[in-house]
């Protein structure tokens, strides 16, 4: 199962530029296969993104469709953010400049 970040207060998953298995980049959610690597990780990889609040941050898991239907409804597109509401259905919304 997928290990991924999720924002206390807002409910957001974690998204960035990442690189698939080909070696191409794209930009979708940041996850983890395993539990133990999540924890080792998760603040030095926030600290990477020079995020605020890192303790606002939480590991959270998602089955392996439901992220992968977040990164579908990102379209690739780094002015989208998903959300995931305890409706547990992807709420994407447009970046606020």
């Amino acid at each position: 199962m997928p290990y991924v970040l999720k924002h206390t207060g807002t409910d957001q998953i974690f998204t960035c530029t990442l690189t698939n298995h080909y070696g191409l980049a794209y930009y979708g959610v940041k996850f983890w296969m395993e539990l133990e690597e999540a924890e080792e990780q998760y603040i030095a990889f926030l600290q990477t993104y020079t995020t605020p609040e890192t303790d606002q941050w939480q590991i959270y898991t998602l089955e392996e469709g439901e992220m992968k239907l977040c990164n579908v409804k990102l379209k690739n597109d780094p002015h989208l953010q998903v959300f995931w509401p305890h409706t547990r259905k992807p709420d994407v919304r447009k970046l606020v400049n």
